[in-house]
């Protein structure tokens, strides 16, 4: 065999080799490229889905209607996220938060039980503000027509406990104007108030006016006039303890946008 044909052939196996030993390295490196762009040439990352997150927000029974509205409004838009209400009035949903019960916001019918929430909450902010009306049984038998009808000891009336905001504000006006009314039942919510006059085991109730709305004819809901009446605000927060800060702060702030506001205007509640 001549010199010249040997070195030839030492050149080519050495050739190869080096092809074998590239072609690893070149499919890893179209690996790691592949990782960092799709066919679009855009970032993986940047296409992948949102995280998943579920938030559980406290909220005072009178929201119960607007708040499911609304929750399931911001999650069109914010798709991942998902929002579990609950609902009681508003001195439950402190002690709940008091004794440690996992949520990410509140909110409240009242400043006065947000601001005692101060310890846990992060900074409140007025969503919606309401008014109360007297809601009478169906065709409005006795025909109440104000607030010191209220106090002819003929008539049924129910009233939300004193703790309850609703309740409250209640004796609030009550008192304002002179009217001594006997419940025949002190509620925890206005909800309940609310049923009781539909059920026919009241004659008559003090609750709010987005409340009586959704009652259509089963009540008959008489106007107090503003200057015997109050109104009621709906302060929101995040509460410290939640474990995703960042989702709840973004739920708490779209509740001030015009989109939110609209939901709750419509429901009747008043800007805040």
């Amino acid at each position: 065999m001549s010199p010249v044909s040997t070195a030839t052939r030492r050149r080519a196996a050495s050739a190869v080799l080096t092809a074998a030993l590239l072609v690893p390295l070149a499919a890893c490196g179209n690996g790691a490229d592949d990782e960092k762009k799709d066919g679009s040439g855009a970032s993986a990352s940047a296409s992948a889905e949102p995280k998943a997150v579920n938030l559980t927000v406290l909220a005072a029974s009178s929201l119960t209607d607007v708040f499911n509205a609304a929750g399931a409004e911001y999650q069109k838009t914010h798709p991942g996220t998902k929002i579990t209400f609950s609902f009681a009035g508003s001195q439950e949903l402190a002690a709940q938060i008091k004794q440690g019960a996992p949520a990410d916001a509140v909110a409240t019918a009242d400043t006065k039980t947000m601001d005692g929430l101060k310890a846990e909450t992060g900074e409140a902010t007025i969503i919606a503000k309401n008014r109360l009306v007297i809601v009478a049984g169906k065709d409005n038998p006795f025909k109440i027509g104000a607030l010191k009808d209220l106090a002819d000891t003929k008539i049924k009336v129910v009233l939300a406990a004193p703790e309850v905001p609703v309740g409250k504000y209640s004796k609030q006006i009550l008192d304002a104007q002179k009217i001594e009314v006997k419940p025949v039942s002190q509620e925890p919510n206005v909800r309940a108030v609310l049923s009781k006059v539909e059920l026919g085991e009241a004659d008559a109730g003090l609750v709010y006016k987005t409340d009586s709305a959704k009652s259509g004819d089963k009540v008959v809901a008489v106007d107090i006039p503003d200057d015997q009446n109050v109104v009621a605000s709906y302060p929101v927060a995040t509460l410290k303890g939640s474990k995703n800060s960042e989702a709840a702060a973004a739920f708490v702030a779209w509740l001030s946008t015009p989109e939110a506001q609209k939901v709750l205007q419509d429901a009747g509640f008043q800007k805040p």
